[in-house]
């Protein structure tokens, strides 16, 4: 089945894990045999634009995009409407909390008015400013699924207290869920950053200790999507 859905990731806050995320959810899509378009926002740093572009596949487009100001809203809602069959992949950079909170509303009714579901992965690190941030996202996309993903890199679900016992996570569970995004070993999110390297290329050129566990850390994420994403094996 076609898989039309934008996915946002998030978390407007730097080194929580964001890009890491998103390498997962590209890969986790294209292996299912979706037409992905990956735009990443992060053009100081755009790693997973990088990762990407260079992989030539026939089902995958990578684009970069700012959301900085008006122009880079409507671009990014251009180019989503041109690639209408694809699952779109939106990796957001730190810096857009101005520019969300301003421009928000106009993408979610752009994207209704196109019959696609905006959904949200919402990435926090323990830190009080991830459930802070997450707030002010929440008031910008009212009425939109958000899944919160608690990095586990950062210690273990029951850890993330702040979260854990905010209203925030009440009110996220109303329409989304709460989710826990694997931890995996640094030699593999420094292979994926150091190289700028897919998760499907790496598994090619990885030492065998590393191809393991990049092969574990894999596995768990899509579990932790399937979830996410209603799919069903045995349907």
């Amino acid at each position: 089945m076609k898989d039309s859905n934008v996915y946002y990731v998030g978390g407007n806050k730097g080194g929580v894990g964001k890009s890491l995320f998103a390498f997962a959810l590209v890969d986790y899509l294209l292996e299912r045999g979706q037409n992905v378009l990956l735009v990443d926002t992060d053009t100081d740093n755009p790693d997973v634009y990088k990762a990407h572009a260079s992989l030539g596949l026939p089902t995958l487009q990578c684009r970069m995009n700012s959301l900085d100001d008006a122009d880079g809203w409507t671009d990014l809602l251009d180019t989503v409407q041109e690639y209408s069959d694809h699952a779109v992949v939106i990796n957001a950079a730190a810096r857009t909390k101005t520019s969300t909170t301003s421009y928000g509303e106009i993408m979610k009714s752009a994207l209704e008015e196109m019959g696609r579901d905006l959904v949200v992965f919402w990435i926090i690190n323990r830190h009080r400013d991830s459930v802070e941030l997450l707030h002010s996202f929440m008031e910008a996309f009212p009425e939109t699924t958000i899944h919160v993903c608690r990095n586990l890199y950062f210690g273990e679900a029951n850890r993330f207290d702040i979260y854990n016992n905010s209203r925030a996570k009440t009110a996220i569970e109303q329409r989304g869920m709460t989710l826990n995004f694997p931890a995996v070993a640094n030699r593999v999110a420094d292979w994926l950053y150091s190289k700028r390297c897919s998760i499907q290329k790496a598994l090619d050129e990885m030492p065998f200790g590393t191809k393991a566990e990049t092969q574990r850390w894999r596995r768990a994420c899509a579990v932790v999507l399937d979830a996410a994403l209603g799919v069903n094996h045995g349907c």
